[in-house]
């Protein structure tokens, strides 16, 4: 008996891109699908071409918003509706590959450790290729995200996971959640082939054009996973230590190191001479 996979499709304002997703959803081999759309307060024709896609498919759950919640607000009632006991974000400007769904599925279900399956990406619209994002690195992950949204994963995970957090309304959304799951103990697979499509808009990102952007994200991501970020050397190496005293605490760490164990064994042997001292001579 298979497992049922909810695709959820937040949208706002996408809905000329919107049908690429969903008929990207529809196509996939996998049988037990089912697909939950979200209109986030549209204010173009979002609402009708998702209403419409809905009465043809029955398969297709359309949930109206009619107060703009962001994206990870959208992801969560998503989620919350959904039966799947699998989940599959799809962003509604973005595509997956027919065989995407079948083959994350297969990787779940022989490691129940894995907790979210990705794939390689390439890149569409303004740019085209390959979409490079560096391999998996826990020690690193805390400084980079390398996992795109569309990520399979367990609604139960998501639940223990503390859902999306609503806060990241700016960008960075998946990232923390991510991070949470990291929390949890839960590894990334990453199947080695392309399956997930990326659109690049001609638009400027908003978070590059406003650094302040940026800091008030990064100080979220790091209030959100502290013990993440206070259990890692390169952490404290990168985020509480100026650039003028980095090299200084890299030189005097590795030095510490060294003279550490010299300074246990010193304590060693001076209790060990008192000892002599008091009960033998």
């Amino acid at each position: 008996m298979t497992k049922k996979v909810s695709i959820i499709i937040p949208c706002y304002n996408q809905g000329k891109y919107v049908p690429e997703a969903l008929d990207a959803a529809l196509s996939q081999t996998y049988q037990d699908i089912e697909i939950v759309c979200v209109n986030d307060a549209s204010q173009d024709n979002t609402e009708e071409v998702l209403k419409e896609f809905s009465q043809k498919y029955d398969n297709i759950i359309f949930i109206n918003s009619e107060v703009n919640g962001g994206l990870p607000h959208s992801r969560n009632i998503a989620i919350e509706r959904a039966t799947g006991e699998y989940i599959l974000p799809l962003d509604a400007d973005d595509k997956i590959d027919p065989t995407y769904v079948e083959k994350a599925v297969d990787i779940m279900e022989s490691n129940p450790q894995i907790g979210m399956v990705y794939c390689n990406a390439e890149l569409f619209g303004k740019k085209h290729g390959k979409w490079n994002l560096p391999e998996f690195d826990e020690k690193l992950f805390i400084f980079q995200n390398v996992i795109f949204c569309s990520a399979l994963f367990r609604k139960s995970d998501w639940l223990r996971a503390g859902k999306y957090n609503e806060d990241m309304k700016i960008a960075w959304e998946d990232w923390d959640f991510w991070l949470s799951f990291i929390e949890l103990g839960l590894k990334p697979y990453k199947i080695p082939e392309t399956l997930f499509y990326y659109r690049k808009h001609y638009h400027k990102s908003m978070l590059k054009k406003v650094p302040d952007f940026q800091k008030t994200l990064w100080k979220q991501i790091v209030n959100n996973h502290p013990k993440l970020y206070l259990n890692s050397d390169e952490s404290i190496e990168r985020i509480f230590i100026s650039a003028d005293t980095h090299s200084k605490y890299v030189k005097y760490k590795k030095v510490f190191k060294i003279l550490f164990p010299i300074i246990i064994v010193e304590n060693i042997l001076i209790i060990l001479y008192f000892i002599y001292k008091l009960f033998v001579v």
